[in-house]
Formats: C-alpha cells, structure tokens, sequence
C-alpha cells in the first residue's frame, strides 16, 4: 500500500493508495456519497458506494462531519471530463469525528472570520492565499542566492529609529528603552562592507494608527543592500526580483489562482519592461486626473490607487522631494532638492509594494542630515562610522511580503494575506 500526497494523484492511477487528511465538505445521494478531502497539498473528491463498502462502514461514514479527520484506502482514477482526479474509496477509518464546526457554508462577517482565524486557515481560499505566499518567499530565497545576495539577520530589538520614534513600538528593555524593528536596512548597509551584497527577510513592526486596508502593525518584509550601485542598478535589481517572484507563481500556483479566480493577465504584464516616470510627472498627472496632490506632496493611497490604474504594467515613481524623504536617501547632483530614490507601485490599484533609494555615502553629508532630522548623533555613530571607513556608492530597497501577496492574489485587504493578522484593533487570535 503507498501512502502519498493529494497533489500527487495524477501519477497514481489505477493504483490502490492510502491518503490522510481532513473532511472539508461531503454530501449523499441515495447509495452514493461524495467526501471533499484535503490534505495540506490539495483536494480531492473521495466517492463512497454503498455496494462497493461493507455495510457497517457504509453506516459508520453517515457519522462524518466538516473537518473530520480520515484515513482512507481507494483506487485513484481520472475524472472522465475534467482534469482532476478522484479516489474510489474501498475502504476508511475516522482519525476523529469532529465536533459541530463553527464555519459553516454560510455567510459570516470578517470579524467572526478573523476572531476564528486559527479555523478559517483551512478554507481553500485562505489555503491558496498562503502557498501563493509561500511561493513568493521561496522565490525571493532563490533570487537572491542566484545573484550572490548573502542573509544578513538584523535584530529586532533596536536602541533607536530608521526615520524616527513616531511609529515605534518602544517596549522597556532592562534599565533602558528599546524599540521593535521597522527595517533592518541600517544594519544591512554595515555588512555590505563585507559581503557587498546582502539581505535580510523578516517580521517588522509599525506603530502608526492606520486603518487602510494596506496596513499592518506586525508584516514581514525583505531588505536588501548592495555596495558599488547607482539608482539604475538599483531599479534593475528590483525589477528582475519581482518578475522572477511573479513567474514562480505563475508556473507553480495555477491552481491556486483558479480557486482565488484571479485574473491571471495582468501578471503575465510583467514580462513587458516597468514603467518609470519622476514624482514631478506623476504629480502632473494626477491632477489633470482629478487630485488635489501639490508638487512637494508625498503619493498618498488614493493617489498611487489613481495612478497605478492607468498603466497595466508596475510603476517605478523616480525623484521624490528629498524633504519627504528619510535622511539616508542621497540628493540628485542635479537638483538638491531631490531625492535618488524609487517607490515600485503595483497596477490595478495596489500602489507600493518597495521602497528604495541610493544611499549617502558621505560623513559630513550624512551627519547633518541626522541633525536636520533632529535624530541623536550618539545612537547613530556606528552608523556614521561607515562613512569614515572605506565608505563606497550604495543602495537598497525593501519590499513588503503582504502587498506583493495582495497584489499577486488579487485581494481587496492586505489582512488575508498573513497567517494571523495584527492591526490596531486586533492582537487575537
């Protein structure tokens, strides 16, 4: 007897197998029963036929409830129209016949969905939306290996701010202050200087209190640096990752994408080169389309939602305003006043997905941009330090994983996109 995986039935026809998992839906007719198993890696219909079971089993499967738990013995065989596969079952035995369960077939609001949010897991919607995630991290793994990016895992426990304490969790740390993580890339920068190219993926947190449905308080997120990099280089690196990201889903996750019933066209866009335009063209356009955006304003999420529904292909938004900007980022030798940066916007209305600049490389410059910023020198010195030795041309950027997956499935709120969610009215479960 083989015991194998759903996703792997096609390779079993024929053949007599044993599969595990759990009851996600089931209805009889007359002598007839149909079971919806999964199993972790996909699902399947299980048929139970009174005459071809004995009877005691027959009246032992009239027991099963949603989300019993189910070893079962069957033939694998093919659907006869459509391209599944199904298990003629000969034989079972209950794991657990499960209790009344909580999420029913019918309606429920997001609030007791989320409250069950350990239950709701289980859904095929939720189950897709997670191993597209998966797909995304992975392919990140392999991105940056293939291209010489070495892990660098920052800590999470910090004495002090990238861009300030406004959106900081400070916790009590010992005899002193600290603060949860909002980026690892300050750390990052320092081990450029001795691997060149480095990254790091982790949970980060902010403390702002905003309800759109981007945002999160605790979300995971990829920082990358790289030493001897320019704007362009930067841009170039960003754009390959998410075409690599995207096309692993596309090759991977059909399946999963049928079920979210995402339309897969304009993923396939991305082969086509990204678009670029300055902030100053982006302003313009928005408002000839009806903004109110002034030309030192800073795109907020109704403008990236304007602007990114325009084009059917992400959107590199170049040379921001260096004043709205993060007191890292390096001015234009062209205009002073302007940033060296790049915020990646996702079409069909999914704005930013990265942020990224060219970083200062310069002591001076850099030290009275920690002051214009009123930052404490003294818990930036080391980072100053790497001004004063050996101090290269770099740049960065850092994605977030929960806009990329809410943009790739093709979801209205960034909350579906993580196992369990923290936003500022929910810490449970």
């Amino acid at each position: 007897m083989t015991k194998i995986f759903i996703q792997d039935l096609k390779d079993y026809v024929g053949q007599e197998v044993e599969v595990s998992g759990w009851i996600a839906n089931e209805r009889s007719s007359g002598k007839i029963a149909f079971w919806q198993i999964r199993d972790g890696s996909g699902f399947a219909q299980a048929i139970l036929n009174m005459e071809e079971i004995s009877a005691s089993k027959w009246a032992e499967a009239k027991k099963v409830t949603l989300e019993s738990s189910v070893k079962i013995i069957a033939k694998v065989s093919k659907h006869p129209k459509k391209e599944e596969y199904e298990l003629q079952v000969e034989d079972f035995d209950f794991y657990q016949i499960a209790e009344e369960y909580p999420i029913g077939k019918k309606d429920h609001g997001i609030d007791f969905l989320l409250d069950n949010r350990h239950l709701w897991l289980r859904s095929s919607r939720q189950w897709a939306i997670q191993r597209v995630r998966n797909t995304l991290i992975q392919a990140t793994y392999e991105f940056m290996a293939k291209n010489n990016f070495i892990k660098i895992d920052a800590p999470i426990l910090t004495p002090s701010a990238c861009e300030g304490t406004t959106e900081l969790f400070a916790i009590d740390y010992f005899d002193t202050t600290a603060y949860l993580s909002q980026s690892g890339q300050l750390y990052l920068e320092a081990a450029i200087f001795a691997h060149n190219k480095v990254y790091d993926f982790g949970p980060v947190f902010r403390a702002e209190k905003s309800k759109t449905r981007r945002h999160l308080t605790e979300f995971w997120m990829m920082d990358a640096e790289m030493a001897f990099v320019d704007l362009a280089g930067n841009i170039k690196v960003q754009e390959d990752l998410i075409r690599f990201m995207v096309q692993a889903v596309l090759s991977k996750n059909q399946a999963e994408l049928k079920i979210l019933e995402r339309d897969t066209k304009p993923l396939n866009n991305i082969a086509k080169p990204f678009h670029q335009i300055t902030h100053a063209e982006a302003v313009k356009m928005l408002q000839k389309m009806g903004s109110d955006i002034k030309a030192d304003d800073d795109l907020g999420a109704d403008d990236e939602t304007i602007l990114t529904k325009k084009f059917d292909n992400p959107i590199f938004v170049t040379h921001y305003p260096a004043k709205i900007k993060a007191f890292y980022m390096k001015r234009d030798n062209k205009d002073k006043d302007l940033a060296l940066c790049a915020d990646l916007l996702a079409p069909e209305g999914y704005g930013e997905i990265i942020g990224g600049s060219q970083r200062e490389d310069d002591y001076e410059t850099i030290l009275s941009r920690i002051k214009e910023h009123k930052l404490p020198v003294k818990e930036f010195q080391w980072y100053l330090d790497l001004r004063k030795y050996g101090s290269v041309p770099h740049g960065g950027f850092g994605f977030g994983l929960e806009r990329i997956v809410g943009w790739v499935c093709g979801l209205e709120h960034v909350r579906e996109t993580i196992p369990f969610p923290r936003t500022i009215y929910r810490l449970r479960p």
